[in-house]
């Protein structure tokens, strides 16, 4: 059975490991749970579980990174892989970077921080039931 991928992407480490602790806690074993601090090293773990046949079904990303916001990170990111599920969880974005994400990145979520555990959970669950 392939391993199916929760990838949250967020240059602050606290944040990633508070997902972490969250989605464990929800979600155990059902799910690998992988972490990237911007979107050059998440593009290096997509790239690395596509050779392993690994399937990324979610995206949880934060929309203020260095080197690319996150609107345009989950853009490129719809371009290659349009099936997975993505979330934007920021505390800055402002309406014209979300609304850029729905239109081009078919953003399923928007999360502000800091944001409630039944949120994230409803966001990911609900957003894999379309799949």
């Amino acid at each position: 059975m392939p391993r199916k991928v929760i990838l949250c992407v967020d240059d602050e480490k606290i944040i990633l490991d508070s997902l972490k602790m969250q989605l464990k806690k929800r979600f155990a074993n059902k799910y690998v749970y992988e972490f990237a601090e911007s979107a050059d090293e998440a593009f290096e773990i997509i790239n690395e579980l596509l050779e392993e046949e690994t399937e990324v079904l979610v995206i949880v990303s934060d929309w203020l990174m260095p080197g690319i916001k996150g609107d345009e990170f989950l853009i490129q990111i719809h371009q290659k892989f349009p099936q997975i599920v993505k979330v934007m969880l920021t505390g800055q974005a402002d309406g014209n970077a979300v609304l850029n994400a729905k239109e081009k990145a078919n953003l399923y979520r928007c999360l502000y921080k800091p944001w409630k555990e039944e949120e994230l959970f409803d966001a990911i669950e609900s957003g894999l039931e379309g799949k």
